[in-house]
């Protein structure tokens, strides 16, 4: 008897119905079916949508532009998320069961930068530069 391995790597069909859903709830902000005075006044971003294993929960990462408090945004998507999801039907017709969709604040640039930050710092550039010689 095999054994499944056990990681938390999202499988193949995971990422790909993932990327439709991403694609599914661009287009819905992208038309302006959500009616909310935040949401339409924000440009937002999506970079990643992350599925339950049953694919029955979609996770979906945001990063609303230009604007200095995301958590309103955050708290607006989440209110419309039932009337996001009805709005999902169409593209994805394929699926069994309709996702539910939760949204959440996208850190991932933050993190990126305080690395960038990081390696720019005169400490790390003097030892970085001790190691060339």
């Amino acid at each position: 008897m095999a054994t499944r391995p056990t990681t938390s790597a999202p499988s193949q069909r995971m990422l790909r119905v993932g990327e439709q859903v991403r694609a599914a709830i661009t287009q819905v902000l992208q038309r302006g079916e959500v009616r909310d005075d935040i949401i339409e006044a924000t440009v937002i971003s999506i970079s990643e949508v992350r599925m339950s294993p049953d694919l029955k929960i979609a996770t979906a990462y945001v990063t609303p532009l230009g604007v200095s408090d995301h958590s309103v945004v955050i708290e607006a998507l989440n209110r419309n998320a039932k009337f996001i999801r009805g709005r999902l039907g169409p593209q994805l017709r394929q699926m069994k069961y309709m996702p539910e969709v939760r949204f959440r604040d996208d850190t991932s640039f933050d993190n990126y930068k305080k690395i960038d930050d990081l390696l720019r710092s005169p400490e790390v550039s003097r030892d970085l530069d001790n190691d060339d010689e």
